[in-house]
Parts: structure tokens; C-alpha cells; sequence
């Protein structure tokens, strides 16, 4: 009797668990090694004092809206989903805001002439939008054929994410509106003036006003917990505290997906990889970084706005110039006066997070690549010149600049949180393949964010790169082919 396929997933960050769930659901035995000690990757959660803070992924509409983890009702395993009164807003030196709600048509509402131009581009919120999110949550082939199929739902859409985001800013009539599109489509972590730089814009609000921008109930924690459970249930296993630096360091196993950066499967596997693949990984671009601030308040930020004090997301950048005046500095290498800053207030959705008047304050800038030194103060004072007092009720602070996002995970390079650089290689990333999952080695696949279709905790590329595996799988199966990971490719020696 022929025994199941086997696999190692090396990293158990979201895309990671991913990865083994489909295959563990496929009938392969799965295990994945962890270096930490706990799984996780970007959506750890731990408690500072009596507060709980998210340590990277905090707010979560491709979570909510991926095809792939809404298809495991993770519900079942105890995950569930809360929204704040208002998903985002974008506050003014004027004391205004603009707001965006999952409702679609509260939002067009709320947003006046430039309504009907936002719903044209962004969608109603309606299950069309399925389409949208499924089609662009994948790789180059996977775009196209789902633009064959859908044309008249997609295309335009897809035209629209390949602009720059000033040049979508600028077709709105309303500097409110203008300063809301791209301060969503700054989460891109890239000049806001390059082709592609509305993607990320377009893809998270067509996601919130179909899925809202929630928050896991208990932590982003609860979304990796969920599916370690899944997976338990079909049959696989984490491992953590196991640190893998070296191929001798993999059990032997059919299959290995590694959710890691392309440096590192380079160490791992480099001298096996086809020199033309080991060369791409090799001049692999990461982006930009993170400045990441813990607030722990006496009370909640004093906002000027009414509108930010129910908001689950608030965006701190000013005007749009101003906006795409720090998003262009940063890229240049330049750390701007007034970085763009983001916050989230989780425990307005999820007030379990809060305890007595102690509330967290979870927030981040965007800061040049690589960049060392201190930048709460920078943070601070953005926070501050929307809502006066906001340093008077500051309890404690806790801040991660690029080394020590590094250090609290190897796959944050310089800091960048993303996976890469995104503009061009978002769509070729981590090189141009057909596959791009492929490490050019029979049975070893590279699953991490730095895969299509890029950042976000959403699972997605570690299903692709599972189904290409389980392709290969069904492809030795039908040759009658002898499954083996690392066998070299010029000489079909087994290498371990």
C-alpha cells in the first residue's frame, strides 16, 4: 500500500500555515517548522501589562475577503470578525474627516459629487466583487484567465490598479477624496506616482466595502490559531522552536514549501537552483520600512474629528500633496518631517483588548529603507496634530525600528513588512515565471509574501504555491515518476 505524500513547510507565518492546510485537505502529511516560539509570522498578538497589542498585522480586509480562508470557515475553529462604527478615516488640519464604511453606498454618500466616480471604480460592495478580489489575489496567469472570464467585472478594474495612485486621485474633484484614496493606496509602501501604485488602493477598499476592514476578535493571534486548528484537524503539525539553517536541518520529505524570503531560499537551496533563478532571487528588491509604535493610553486619543474616535483605522498624512510628498521622499531614501503615519484602534471592534482605562494604540510610519533611529517622536507629534492632548494621556510606548523588526522576524529585511518592493515586481515577483512558485528544483516551492500575490495576511500565496506542488504531486504520479526533493538538476543525483 502506497503511503501519503509527505511535506515540510519551513515558517509558520500565515501564508506558511496555509500552505499546509491545503495539502494536509490534499491527503499529504504535513509538518512545518517554526524558528519562534510560537506560530505566527506578522499576526502574533502578546499582552503588554494588561493590554493586548497586535505585533505587526493588525486590520484585515483581505483576511476577511481571501477566497482561500473564507473557504475553510475558520469560524468553525473559533475565529470571528469585528468591525468598528467606521472602518477608516483621514483626518484634516481643519478639524474634518474623511470617512470610508463598508457600506459602499454610505461611503459615496458621505463623499458627495465624487460618489458615483468612487462606486464606478471601487464597486457596491455587492458579491461581484468576488470576482474582483479572487481574480487579483494571485498570479499573472491566474489575472489573466480570470479577465477572460469575467471581462466586463475585471478589466476595468484592472486597468484602474495599474495606474499611478495620483493619477486616480486627480480624476476625483474633492481634495477630501483625493487625500482618502491615497492614503489607503499608501499601504502599498511605494512612491504613490509609479504604475501600479493604486493597486493596493483599489484591492482594499473594493475588499472593505464588501468584507469591512475587521479585526480578529482576541488578536490578530486568532486568525494563526485557527489554522493551526485546521490543520491539526486534517492530520498536520507545527513545530516551533526549531530554526532551520541549513538543508541538513529539513526532515526528508516529497515536498518542501519554504515561507521565506528569496535570500534565504537562496542559502538554503542556491547552489541547486538553475543559475538563471538563483540570479533573480539574488537582485530580489525589498521595499520599504515599518517604524512600528505600541501605545498603551489612560483613555482613548483625544481626538479633534468625532468621526476618528470610532474609526478601526485612522490615516495621518494630511492633504494629498502631502501625502504623496512623504511616500516620494521615503522611497528617495529621505525620512520626511511628517511621515505618513497609520493607526489602528482595535479595541473600539474588540474591547477585550482594553482593560479599565488602559486602551492600546497600535501605529506605524512609513520610514526609508534600512532606516536605524528613533522615530516616535515623529509619530507622536502626527498623532498630536489631529488630536491635541494625545501625549498627555500616553502611559507607556514600546518602538521597532528596522533592525529590531528583523529581529523579531528574519523574513522583515531592512524592516520591510511587505515580502518586497512592490511598483513593477508586484507583478513578477519574486521573478518572471509562469510559475513563479517554483524554486527551479523538483518538489521545493517558495510560499511567502514575496510570492504573488505580495503583503497582506491573507493566505493566498501559500494556497498557489500548494496547488503547484500538489501539480507536481499529480504530474510525477501519472510519469510513474520516484518522488525527491533536492534532486540536482543537471545530473538527477538526490542531493540529501
Amino acid at each position: 500500500m502506497r503511503s501519503a505524500p509527505s511535506a515540510v513547510v519551513v515558517g509558520a507565518g500565515p501564508n506558511g500555515l496555509a500552505a499546509a492546510v491545503h495539502l494536509a485537505r490534499n491527503g499529504v502529511d504535513v509538518q512545518v517548522l517554526e524558528a519562534a516560539a510560537t506560530p505566527g509570522g506578522g499576526a502574533r498578538s502578546s499582552w503588554t501589562g494588561d493590554v493586548l497589542i497586535d505585533q505587526c498585522s493588525a486590520v484585515h480586509p483581505l483576511s476577511a475577503g481571501s477566497p482561500f480562508l473564507r473557504s475553510l470557515a475558520l469560524e468553525r475553529r473559533g475565529l470571528v470578525w469585528r468591525t468598528a462604527e467606521v472602518d477608516c478615516v483621514h483626518p484634516f488640519d481643519d478639524r474634518s474627516a474623511a470617512r470610508l464604511y463598508r457600506s459602499a453606498s454610505r461611503t459615496a454618500d458621505a463623499l458627495g459629487a465624487d460618489g458615483s466616480r468612487w462606486t464606478a471604480y471601487f464597486g457596491d460592495g455587492s458579491a461581484t466583487a468576488d470576482t474582483r478580489i479572487d481574480t487579483f489575489l494571485g498570479p499573472p496567469a491566474h489575472q489573466m484567465r480570470g479577465v477572460l472570464r469575467h471581462p466586463l467585472q475585471t478589466s476595468r478594474f484592472g486597468a484602474l490598479a495599474a495606474l499611478p495612485a495620483t493619477a486616480v486621485a486627480a480624476t476625483f474633484g474633492d481634495e477630501s477624496t483625493r487625500a482618502l484614496f491615497l492614503g489607503v493606496a499608501a499601504h502599498a509602501f511605494t512612491a504613490l506616482n509609479r504604475p501600479l501604485s493604486a493597486a493596493a488602493g483599489a484591492m482594499l477598499i473594493t475588499a472593505g466595502h464588501r468584507y469591512g476592514w475587521p479585526v480578529a476578535e482576541g488578536g490578530s493571534q486568532a486568525i494563526v490559531a485557527a489554522l493551526v486548528a485546521e490543520l491539526d484537524a486534517c492530520g498536520g503539525r507545527v513545530h516551533t522552536d526549531v530554526r532551520v539553517t541549513a538543508r541538513s536541518d529539513i526532515p526528508h520529505a516529497d515536498l518542501v514549501l519554504l515561507d521565506l524570503t528569496p535570500a534565504a531560499a537562496v542559502r538554503l537551496y542556491g547552489d541547486l537552483m538553475p543559475a538563471r533563478i538563483s540570479r533573480s532571487f539574488r537582485r530580489y528588491r525589498y521595499g520599504a520600512t515599518a517604524f512600528k509604535v505600541d501605545y498603551v493610553l489612560d483613555g482613548a486619543i483625544p481626538w479633534s474629528d468625532p468621526a476618528c474616535a470610532v474609526a478601526g483605522t485612522v490615516h495621518l498624512g494630511g492633504d494629498a500633496a502631502e501625502v504623496a510628498a512623504a511616500e516620494r521622499m521615503r522611497a528617495a531614501g529621505e525620512l520626511p518631517r511628517r511621515p505618513f503615519v497609520l493607526v489602528a484602534q482595535q479595541n473600539l471592534a474588540d474591547p477585550g483588548r482594553a482593560a479599565g482605562s488602559h486602551t492600546p494604540v497600535w501605529a506605524y510610519a512609513h520610514v526609508p529603507a534600512g532606516h536605524i533611529g528613533d522615530v516616535t517622536d515623529a509619530v507622536t507629534a502626527q498623532i498630536e496634530r489631529f488630536a491635541p492632548g494625545f501625549g498627555a494621556r500616553i502611559v507607556s510606548s514600546s518602538s521597532r525600528d528596522a533592525a529590531a523588526l528583523r529581529a523579531y522576524d528574519d523574513n522583515y529585511v531592512d524592516g520591510d513588512i511587505a515580502g518586497g518592493a512592490n511598483g513593477l515586481q508586484l507583478l513578477f515577483r519574486p521573478r518572471p515565471a509562469f510559475d513563479p512558485y517554483s524554486v527551479g528544483i523538483d518538489g521545493v516551492y517558495l510560499c511567502s509574501q514575496s510570492t504573488p500575490p505580495g503583503g497582506g495576511v491573507h493566505g493566498m500565496c501559500g494556497y498557489h504555491a500548494a496547488r503547484s506542488a500538489l501539480r507536481y504531486l499529480a504530474s510525477s504520479r501519472k510519469r510513474g515518476r520516484k518522488l525527491s526533493v533536492g534532486r540536482d538538476p543537471g545530473t538527477g543525483r538526490r542531493t540529501r
